[in-house]
């Protein structure tokens, strides 16, 4: 037997013997798509196991993360810190094989992949961002950054919208570096994929701009490892339709019966047997040194970039300067910034964060990113940055179109790629659409800037459509995710503050109308929640309120000061605020205070641990209508007549 025909029959062999060995686990397409990841891994991908943030190494993204087995095997064989003893532990509490593939759980793994769709538009995210450094860096003779995106998908991925929208612009981006090997086994786990989907996709992918490659053979290595080399060659993204066969091998090949189980111990021994494999987990020396041949082949790829790279710093001293801190966040100084907010009076949220944003990036050239086709209403762009298309790598601001789902899995991307700090923005009532993204960026704690304008019922005539109420709640639920809602130039600083720490995730959510300079701390800002108005004495009403609703605040206190001593509480971060020491927050919450209230143009229920059982919440519960904006404040009791006398009734009840 050929070695080759061995190695990829001990691939086979030790995929289904893990996945057994779980008792649960996706048999069929790992078995499926086994030919194409060893002809990837074999003859394609390059890698250095030594270095495996090697800059210009090939990304790769498993978007069918279901077919994770086959990957963690090919990670162990070619050399990758993934022992057989990992393999022997897939799916269980705390191994390094979990059930779809984690960032930083496993040796390799370049993305969390699992809901079906994502990988895809982070692969196009990845591309986008190779093709910026390229452009920015490469000079004649030296090419810097010149690798491939390769991504897997099955039937699945490719029904999924985030897919469809991100493989659209990819198209219309001509991201030649980006290879789509594609699982066309036609079946689904219902059934044949026929039953919900007959698009011709080869067809529908030329029509969008892609290089189609036809590979019929897709169970066979030579036909697979030909089908990537010549997608390598195009000038545009390639989309290779491998014809597999779900589960090859098995009693249940070409079945949906096989999609997502494990083979029990009598079907297993005679999968092994056709496959000539008689002893389990056991990797013969022949098999791992062939693998090995390749890894061997990266890490000289790597010793050799990295002596191109020392000629390109004689060369290109300047640009060599430029490469090594692209990535430096230390150029900014937002303390500095801090002191003279001023001469931001009377702006917007958005127009605030369009002024920071691009003082910030003036010098920060790692931040890229855009809107879904709302550039100027939301004033999310860099002014000086450029248009980011097939003509200008260099551009700045990327316009996704509205492609709310996929450009929030492509920023992922691009902030996989590298320590990128990308950014996309579009209206906080339809962050709705971004929500699935917003989540994977949070689970890998990756570095995303989200800009959500029109941030409550004050939107007005747009009608409650457009007019955001649960999204607060929506946001502030997601594990990992800092929501900033500022009420002025200094909270937003504060948010940007944390952006730039490379801790996870932030949304800054950013009013339409005009707000006033309401003397916020920058520095107290940075702990989620401070005291704004202090109490003369000790408080007999505390008001809690975020962003456009904290000079509403200010005013109520004013008022109510009249009679009672008041305390108002600026809230721009809640999840910021928890992480502070229960004596901090015991202080600002001030909960001896006969009430506590809280302000917010919002449906979200968290207040309610703040105000206790006693307390007063003035929030939205219910959609409201189509009229200007200070009419649907007014109407829904957002004005300091109706919440003074809210707050003394509730007093006069206390009394």
């Amino acid at each position: 037997m050929k070695i080759l025909d061995k190695t990829l029959n001990y691939v086979k062999s030790i995929t289904a013997q893990i996945i057994s060995n779980a008792g649960s686990g996706h048999t069929g397409a790992s078995l499926g798509v086994s030919a194409i990841m060893l002809a990837l891994f074999k003859d394609h991908y390059n890698f250095d196991v030594s270095d495996t943030d090697f800059l210009n190494r090939d990304r790769f993204v498993l978007s069918a993360g279901h077919a994770c087995p086959l990957y963690y095997t090919l990670l162990s064989l070619f050399g990758f810190d993934v022992s057989l003893q990992d393999l022997k532990k897939l799916r269980t509490l705390d191994s390094r094989t979990p059930g779809h593939p984690e960032l930083n759980v496993t040796d390799g793994v370049e993305v969390s992949t699992g809901p079906l769709g994502q990988g895809v538009a982070n692969a196009v995210g990845m591309a986008i961002a190779q093709t910026i450094m390229a452009e920015r860096f490469n000079s004649i003779g030296f090419p810097i950054i010149d690798n491939y995106t390769y991504c897997l998908a099955g039937d699945g991925d490719l029904m999924e919208g985030v897919a469809q929208e991100a493989c659209s612009l990819a198209g219309t981006l001509g991201l030649n570096k980006l290879i789509l090997l594609y699982d066309s086994n036609d079946v689904t786990m219902d059934g044949s994929i026929n039953i919900a989907n007959r698009e011709n996709v080869a067809k529908k992918f030329k029509a969008m701009g892609w290089n189609v490659i036809r590979c019929n053979k897709g169970n066979n290595f030579y036909a697979c490892s030909r089908a990537i080399a010549r997608a390598k060659k195009s000038s545009l993204p390639t989309i290779i339709i491998f014809k597999t066969t779900i589960g090859i091998g098995t009693d249940k090949e070409g079945t949906s019966s096989i999609h997502g189980v494990a083979l029990n111990g009598e079907e297993l021994k005679v999968f092994n047997q056709k496959l000539g494999v008689f002893e389990n987990f056991y990797i013969p020396n022949d098999v791992r040194d062939f693998c090995m041949e390749s890894s061997r082949r990266g890490k000289l790829n790597h010793e050799k970039w990295n002596q191109n790279l020392a000629v390109y710093a004689t060369s290109n001293p300047e640009l060599y300067r430029q490469f090594v801190n692209f990535f430096d966040r230390k150029k900014i100084d937002l303390d500095k910034l801090s002191r003279n907010v001023y001469k931001w009076e009377g702006l917007s949220g958005r127009e605030l964060n369009k002024k920071i944003l691009n003082e910030v990036s003036e010098k920060l050239l790692q931040i890229v990113g855009g809107t879904a086709d709302l550039m100027h209403s939301s004033c999310a762009y860099i002014e000086n940055g450029g248009n980011y298309n097939s003509g200008n790598r260099r551009g700045r601001n990327i316009h996704f179109g509205v492609r709310e789902h996929a450009m929030g899995a492509i920023v992922n991307g691009i902030s996989l790629y590298e320590d990128f700090l990308p950014f996309c923005s579009t209206f906080l009532a339809f962050s709705n659409y971004m929500l699935p993204s917003i989540r994977m960026s949070a689970m890998m704690k990756l570095n995303v800037m989200y800009f959500f304008t029109h941030d409550s019922i004050y939107v007005g005539q747009d009608g409650p459509s457009h007019q955001p109420i649960e999204q607060l709640s929506q946001l502030r639920s997601i594990i990992g995710l800092k929501v900033f809602r500022p009420c002025d130039a200094s909270e937003l600083l504060a948010g940007y503050k944390f952006a730039l720490s490379n801790n996870g995730p932030i949304a800054f959510v950013l009013s339409r109308q005009n707000m006033p300079i309401v003397d916020g701390k920058f520095n107290e800002a940075c702990q989620g929640g401070y005291i704004l108005k202090q109490a003369s004495k000790d408080a007999d009403v505390v008001i809690y309120a975020s962003g456009s609703e904290v000079s509403l605040a200010l005013n109520v206190a004013r008022e109510l000061s009249k009679n009672y001593s008041v305390s108002v509480v600026s809230f721009p971060c809640v999840e910021l605020f928890e992480e502070q020491s229960t004596a901090y927050k015991n202080k600002v919450l001030q909960k001896s205070a006969r009430l506590r209230v809280a302000i917010e143009a919002s449906n979200d229920k968290v207040w309610y641990k703040y105000v206790g059982d006693d307390g007063l919440v003035v929030g939205v519960s219910d959609y409201q209508k189509s009229a200007d904006g200070k009419t649907i404040y007014n109407r829904a009791g957002f004005n300091e007549k109706d919440i003074v006398r809210a707050i003394n009734k509730k007093l006069s009840k206390k009394d």
